[in-house]
């Protein structure tokens, strides 16, 4: 028998819909076999011709692409020259690695607070917060709008930081008419499979300078080279190299960097139909008053990886955990992003407290991500409103 909904009646749905899911079609599937059958699985010509792509899709001038996200943060980072007893500014809304680059080097993240309408990190709190020790910044371009850039760059240039530009979401998006990625001293893209672009893991840090540039390809693989002109001492032969600093093995395979490539080729269509889905929500959002629709600024031209709802908890009957489990029960699968990072045990023990950011923990309480991805149907963007209208109307205070 049929379990009833939350909010009465059958579930709008009776199969679920997913917050997220990759599209993979043959020409992807095609482009990782071909791979499969020549002579480079990693270190190949796959990799310079994605950084070439990305360079060309951006307009930046070096890409370095990595094994995923985190360590391209992390390398990112380390060429800042961010170490022991700095302090990196950050979100604490954002997936924890925007501020365990900064832990991974030795330094400190400091969490300001967002703006309560884009839920981006407010530039006004950035320069609140710098100190002596302050090495970087990284701005996360959360659910996909581009952080407020321009002000950000001209803090970290008054001051002498580094900007980097956590743009997990962010692919797609164009800041005052430029895409994101050759706009902050460094950004890092992220290919997870809920991304815009998937290569089932995969990251990249694109820069102007060279400087960052020759430091990223350093980390990115073990802090070994064959330039001569980086070399201490005279080579002995032909097979000889050096490791001058202190690296890591955060190279992409050929496989990943082949799928990327192909993903690319669909990025277009892959943004039409998020901003599609995107606007067809809020409109129907926009009309409940019991809701309130994430606000973009005018500079940010938004392909967005994440849609987020925000409940009115004044206006409902149920609180957010509940409206998340009305939801599942009319089989629109949701997620939560993102508990702020210093709520974490890991972050308590270092001396972290609530309290820290008031904007960001009210978000935290209210917020609901619901589906979206390239394959969704028209239908399917229907049942996701449909599902929320009937439980705003059903719990809402009369």
């Amino acid at each position: 028998m049929e379990k009833p909904a939350i909010a009465g009646g059958k579930p709008v749905r009776e199969t679920k819909i997913y917050y997220g899911h990759q599209y993979i079609d043959e020409d992807d599937i095609q482009a990782v076999v071909d791979v499969l059958r020549s002579d480079y699985l990693t270190c190949g010509p796959k990799i310079g011709e994605l950084e070439k792509k990305l360079c060309e899709l951006t307009g930046a001038r070096y890409a370095v692409v990595c094994s995923n996200g985190t360590a391209a943060l992390h390398i990112a980072a380390l060429s800042a020259g961010v170490g022991e007893g700095d302090e990196v500014i950050t979100t604490p809304i954002t997936f924890a690695a925007s501020a365990n680059c900064a832990l991974y080097c030795g330094a400190r993240p400091v969490f300001v607070d967002i703006d309560p309408e884009t839920y981006n990190i407010d530039p006004r709190k950035v320069e609140a917060a710098i100190t002596p020790r302050t090495k970087a910044v990284v701005a996360v371009d959360y659910t996909g709008q581009s952080a407020d850039l321009e002000p950000l760059l001209k803090i970290c240039r008054e001051h002498n930081l580094t900007l980097i530009e956590d743009g997990a979401h962010v692919i797609g998006t164009r800041y005052k008419g430029q895409m994101n990625g050759s706009i902050a001293d460094m950004t890092m893209f992220s290919f997870h499979p809920v991304k815009t672009v998937t290569g089932g893991e995969g990251g990249v840090i694109l820069t102007n300078e060279e400087a960052l540039y020759q430091k990223l390809l350093l980390f990115r693989s073990h802090g070994i080279t064959r330039d001569r002109a980086q070399m201490e001492h005279e080579p002995d032969g032909p097979w000889y190299y050096e490791q001058v600093a202190l690296g890591y093995n955060y190279r992409m395979t050929d496989m990943q960097a082949a799928l990327i490539i192909s993903q690319l080729d669909k990025l277009p269509v892959f943004v039409k139909r998020r901003k599609e889905i995107v606007a067809r929500y809020n409109e129907a959002f926009a009309r409940l008053p019991e809701l309130f629709v994430q606000q973009e600024i005018p500079e940010s031209d938004t392909t967005r990886h994440l849609y987020i709802l925000r409940i009115v908890p004044e206006r409902l009957k149920i609180d957010r955990k509940q409206f998340f489990e009305a939801l599942e029960a009319e089989n629109v699968c949701c997620n939560v992003h993102y508990i702020p990072i210093y709520y974490f045990p890991y972050y308590e023990k270092l001396g972290y407290r609530k309290g820290l950011c008031p904007n960001a923990e009210k978000l935290y309480e209210e917020i609901i991500t619901l589906p979206l991805y390239y394959a969704m149907s028209d239908a399917d963007v229907e049942s996701v409103i449909e599902a929320v209208t009937k439980i705003v109307v059903y719990f809402r205070k009369i």
